[in-house]
């Protein structure tokens, strides 16, 4: 064995060992993300409005971040495992907790203004009365305490929670839950002031503009101590507490977006994520092995090594593994095994033109790379872009993406290439024999070009007609805003008696949709988050039938607008950029257009299936729509390249015959590359779960709508521009 060769086997077995140290123990080294593990993501809001008009942007910014600092301290005291709390924007704050369920009460401690005043209340029974009376009395306003009983209190605060040094859970005297209030020393000096010059009248404590008690001041206090006591529970007064030691917010909040997992759905998730890849890969394993023989069981051990490299990345990255990144990780293994067909098909083509195996190989591999790279760069850049404007899952997914995709080509160019070169050195006579089910054709795509056009486009009409007529119906809540709240019965309960306890609660409006499958899921989607009040009447109305919050997705309008337009950015950034690769690479704007528009094809009949079926555009489906963007234009790539190889080839030969030739070349390879990515999407579409169904199903339609556009439009479309080569 040569030395050279010697080395890179030796480099790597190193790296598979090191790959294999990084990862052990998988279930200890992968953090998961909150779809899988269950927990709370939310956007937040800083109200910038309530702030006074004279206060400059340099302090309003470090408003934003006094906030992400206090909200992080909440967070901490809740003891969540690894919480993290991020400014995104000029005024928002994104907070995920990992593994938090109890969203009623993380609401509460992160939202909770805390700011806390000590006002005096008026021992005036007339001023008392006119307030009463809907009179205004100047300098007070009327609240209720705890027993609902008229306070007049002064609107301006004697001292505020500024004095505040500490705030301890603690006991009051009939032995129920309070808090404990000590101050600081100038805190202590003012408490004593103001109860040694008001003793006989009572001092309201208001906290977030609610009066918790007023006690009358019998005597001078100096202590520096004070207590809030009212009807709480212990977890009531540690959040309380809570609040109040990590101090006020500077500015109030609103919570524009959260999207709850509850663990049941979490565990669901990874089972049926999990399985579906497994399922596709051995389809993908199965076919490899069986129709490439000894080249497609070389492949599947380069596939191994793939999955390896993906999940030690993610390890080594400290990276979050979602749902929509497994499902990446099986598309990784369907688009990896096009590298190995590409290599495979054009080594079988040089054996049938008589080549030595040694010969063969080596312009198997050469001839092969132009396409590869072109084809996997397309879909970086789209799951690159997906990196770039999305968040949590979507973000996790194309991360997982262009990791499995630069994996696969170093498995695919680097690894099989050295197995194949160590087995041909030891076995000189080595088979290199494939299966070939799909014959040499000789079509003549060209002459029918003008017939599937007017498929393309008429299908494309019929398509934008019902997006047109299904108007604002056609986007999820991730676009229009609003409230999907998914609930779990032990027991199937019939749609009119939901719909009646919906009608009960005021929301007769809310849209109520049953799973086929599984008639215990319900999915329940209001106008606003409406999720503890239908849960409140699930258990009034049903008893005997508990449920379970599965998840609760909730976006405001604003967010709705901005994840729409990024969207369409990101989109609209996808496609340019593909264009510009695909004209740098075969130095023709005509072959860039024509591939976009085909691409472009293959997007609008994602959309189009999606607006006929039914099926609203949210969030995962773009992340669908970017993926199929970048690897629908994969094999009119490889296409392309062989046209290009045929025209320096073939000088003498008429455009139009080159583009069928070219067609017909690579119509197998067209064909097995889009069927092994198929075996993985057409898993993750019955296996995957509902989380992924659709995702997986827009997916499908895209990867076939991408095998005839590259056949019956990208390639045509490029003769009608191009005429001047006849």
């Amino acid at each position: 064995m040569p030395k050279s060769l010697r080395i890179k086997l030796i480099l790597v077995i190193l790296f598979v060992l090191f790959c294999s140290w990084v990862i052990y123990p998988l279930n200890e080294k992968i953090n998961l993300g909150l779809d899988l593990q269950g927990g709370i993501f939310l956007t937040l809001r800083v109200d910038m409005s309530k702030l006074p008009t004279d206060v400059k942007a340099d302090l309003r910014t470090d408003i934003v971040e006094r906030t992400i600092e206090i909200i992080r301290k909440r967070v901490d005291q809740f003891g969540v495992k690894e919480p993290i709390i991020s400014r995104q924007g000029a005024d928002r704050i994104i907070v995920q907790l990992p593994g938090v369920t109890d969203r009623i009460r993380a609401r509460k401690l992160i939202g909770k203004t805390a700011q806390l005043e000590f006002r005096l209340v008026s021992d005036d029974e007339d001023k008392l009365t006119q307030a009463l009376g809907n009179e205004v009395v100047a300098g007070y306003e009327l609240k209720y305490d705890k027993e609902q009983k008229p306070l007049l209190i002064e609107k301006t605060a004697v001292m505020t929670g500024e004095s505040l040094a500490h705030a301890i859970v603690d006991r009051d005297q009939y032995g129920r839950p309070s808090i404990k209030l000590e101050f600081t020393k100038e805190g202590a000096r003012m408490f004593s002031n103001i109860t040694g010059a008001n003793v006989g009248r009572r001092l309201a404590i208001v906290l977030d503009a609610e009066v918790y008690s007023a006690p009358v001041i019998n005597e001078r206090i100096s202590g520096g101590n004070a207590e809030i006591t009212g009807s709480f529970t212990v977890e009531q007064a540690n959040d309380l507490s809570t609040v109040l030691r990590t101090g006020a917010l500077p500015a109030p909040i609103e919570f524009a977006e959260e999207r709850t997992v509850g663990p049941l759905l979490g565990a669901d998730s990874i089972k049926s994520g999990v399985t579906a890849t497994l399922i596709g890969s051995i389809g993908v394993f199965i076919f490899m092995a069986v129709y490439y023989l000894v080249g497609g069981v070389l492949a599947n051990i380069a596939l191994a090594l793939n999955i390896l490299i993906v999940l030690a990345a993610l390890v080594i990255l400290r990276a979050t593994l979602t749902l929509p990144g497994i499902a990446g990780i099986g598309l990784t293994i369907g688009m990896a095994v096009d590298a190995n067909v590409l290599i495979n098909e054009r080594i079988r083509e040089e054996l049938s033109l008589g080549k030595s195996t040694r010969t063969a190989i080596n312009n198997g591999y050469s001839r092969a790379f132009p396409a590869i790279l072109d084809s996997n760069t397309t879909t970086i850049i789209a799951a690159f872009l997906l990196v770039w404007f999305g968040s949590g899952p979507i973000r996790g997914f194309g991360l997982t993406l262009i990791i499995g995709l630069l994996a696969s080509m170093f498995s695919a160019i680097v690894v099989t290439r050295l197995m194949i070169d160590v087995l041909t050195l030891k076995y000189k006579n080595l088979s290199l024999k494939m299966l070939q089910f799909i014959p040499s054709t000789k079509m003549d795509f060209i002459k029918i070009r003008k017939f599937f056009f007017i498929i393309s486009v008429v299908f494309i009409l019929i398509g934008m007609f019902f997006f047109k007529q299904r108007g604002d119906e056609n986007y999820g809540i991730d676009f229009s805003g609003g409230a999907m709240q998914e609930f779990k019965f032990e027991k199937p309960v019939e749609v009119d008696q939901l719909r009646q306890a919906m009608d009960d609660i005021g929301l007769a409006s809310a849209l109520i949709q049953q799973d086929k499958k599984e008639p215990e899921i319900v999915l329940i989607r209001t106008e606003e988050d409406s999720a503890d009040k239908i849960m409140a009447a699930f258990e009034e109305k049903f008893p005997s039938n508990k449920a379970d919050v599965l998840s609760v997705e909730s976006v405001g309008p604003v967010v709705g607008e901005l994840l729409k337009k990024n969207a369409l950015i990101a989109l609209t950034l996808s496609l340019l950029a593909i264009c510009v690769y695909v004209w740098v690479r075969f130095r023709d704007f005509t072959y860039g257009l024509a591939g976009v528009v085909s691409l472009f094809h293959d997007v609008i009949v994602a959309i189009a299936v999606c607006a006929i079926m039914k099926k609203p555009i949210d969030l995962l489906i773009v992340t669908a729509l970017m993926t199929i963007a970048g690897y629908s234009i994969n094999d009119t790539i490889v296409t392309y390249d062989r046209i290009r190889e045929n025209i320096r080839l073939m000088r003498k030969t008429s455009f139009k015959d080159i583009i069928n030739l070219s067609i017909n070349q690579t119509l197998g390879r067209t064909i097995w590359t889009s069927f092994t990515t198929l075996c993985v999407t057409v898993s993750l579409c019955f296996f995957g779960g509902k989380v992924l169904h659709d995702f997986a199903f827009i997916l499908l339609v895209g990867l076939i709508s991408g095998v005839y556009s590259t056949i019956f439009i990208a390639s045509p479309l490029l003769y009608s521009w191009e005429k001047r080569y006849e």
